[in-house]
Parts: C-alpha cells; sequence; structure tokens
C-alpha cells in the first residue's frame, strides 16, 4: 500500500512539474518601437507577446486605457492583433492614428506587458525633393543636401542621388572627388572646373 502511495505521488509530482514547465509567457518581437502606416493602407499589428498555454491578449494605449472598438477605423480582433483600417483626413483622430500603444499576454504564468509602440498614421500626399544651389570655390569641398518638405520628412528617406537622370554610385573619397554621406548629404571633395558648373 504504501509503495502504490509513493507511486501515486511521484505521478502527480511529474504533472505538476510538467505543467509548470509547459506554462510560459514570451515576447515575440520585443524590439518593435515604431509604426508608421499610410492612412489609405491602414496597418494590422500582432500583439509581440505570447503564451504557452494560450494567453489572453489585450492592446491599450500608453496611459493605461483600455483599448475599444471604434467601427471602420480601430478593431482588435480574437487574436489579439490590432488593426487600423485605411481612413478618410476628415476621420483623423489622433488618440487613434498617433499614439503609443502597448499589448499584454495573461494565462496561468502570470502577466507581461510589451514595450509601448508609437503607431502614427500619414497621409498621402504629392510631394517634391530638391536641392539647394551651393557655391564652393575651386578646390574647395562643395556639400549638397537633400531638402526633403517637412510634412513628410520623418517617413522619407534619400536613397540615391542623380545628375542628368543617371544615379550617382557612391565611391570612396580617396578613389574620386565625389562622394555620399549617409545618403542625405552629397559631398564633392574637390571642385573642378568641370564639374563647378556640372551640379
Amino acid at each position: 500500500m504504501w509503495l502504490v502511495t509513493l507511486l501515486l505521488l511521484y505521478s502527480l509530482q511529474e504533472v505538476n512539474s510538467e505543467d509548470v514547465v509547459s506554462t510560459r509567457l514570451y515576447f515575440v518581437n520585443a524590439s518593435l518601437q515604431r509604426v508608421t502606416f499610410s492612412s489609405s493602407v491602414g496597418v494590422s499589428l500582432p500583439c509581440p507577446a505570447g503564451g504557452a498555454p494560450h494567453a489572453v491578449l489585450r492592446w491599450y494605449l500608453a496611459a493605461g486605457d483600455d483599448i475599444y472598438d471604434v467601427p471602420h477605423i480601430r478593431h482588435v480582433h480574437a487574436n489579439g492583433t490590432l488593426q487600423l483600417y485605411p481612413f478618410s483626413p476628415s476621420a483623423y483622430n489622433s488618440i487613434i492614428h498617433d499614439n503609443e500603444y502597448f499589448c499584454t499576454a495573461e494565462n496561468q504564468a502570470g502577466k507581461i506587458r510589451s514595450p509601448s509602440i508609437h503607431i502614427k498614421a500619414v497621409f498621402r500626399e504629392p510631394y517634391t525633393v530638391r536641392v539647394a544651389d551651393e557655391r564652393s570655390m575651386r578646390g574647395n569641398v562643395a556639400v549638397f543636401k537633400c531638402l526633403i518638405p517637412s510634412a513628410v520628412q520623418e517617413y522619407v528617406s534619400v536613397v540615391s542621388w542623380e545628375k542628368d537622370t543617371v544615379s550617382i554610385v557612391p565611391v570612396s573619397i580617396s578613389s574620386s572627388s565625389w562622394s555620399l554621406k549617409q545618403c542625405e548629404f552629397y559631398l564633392v571633395t574637390m571642385v573642378t572646373d568641370a564639374n563647378r558648373r556640372a551640379e
């Protein structure tokens, strides 16, 4: 009888230890800090946390307010995905479309909170980038800057420079008089008569 009791206690202990091991909470992508999306497209954002067994996922504003559904604007799906639908400029609401959110996951293991994620909507609008005139004497350095309109500056990046509709390939200063610095600036490291008028 003692042997049967010991075997039962041992098997119960094994089951409990397995439950502890299999019950956990984890972050899927804890590095996500910012999401910028177009108002004409919308965005779907899975909760960056999860758990086993199944965890209850909830979204909140950074201030701690519960997220509620706004028809055709914002919805939290049963799987924990936060969806912001495409919207017109007249439907813009900074509390919804330019705010910090966080997600929590909760199960028997406890509760974890994701880092805050800044979600920002931007309006798709036409814009033009330009280069301001720059004067430099022969033999000196000329620095050109790509001027991006402030309304789109936050989400537009310079990816290349062109001269007479031909892309300029980045090269090292030592091999040429042309250089690109972090794409936003274009350097002519030694101005000559040939390139003084070419820019």
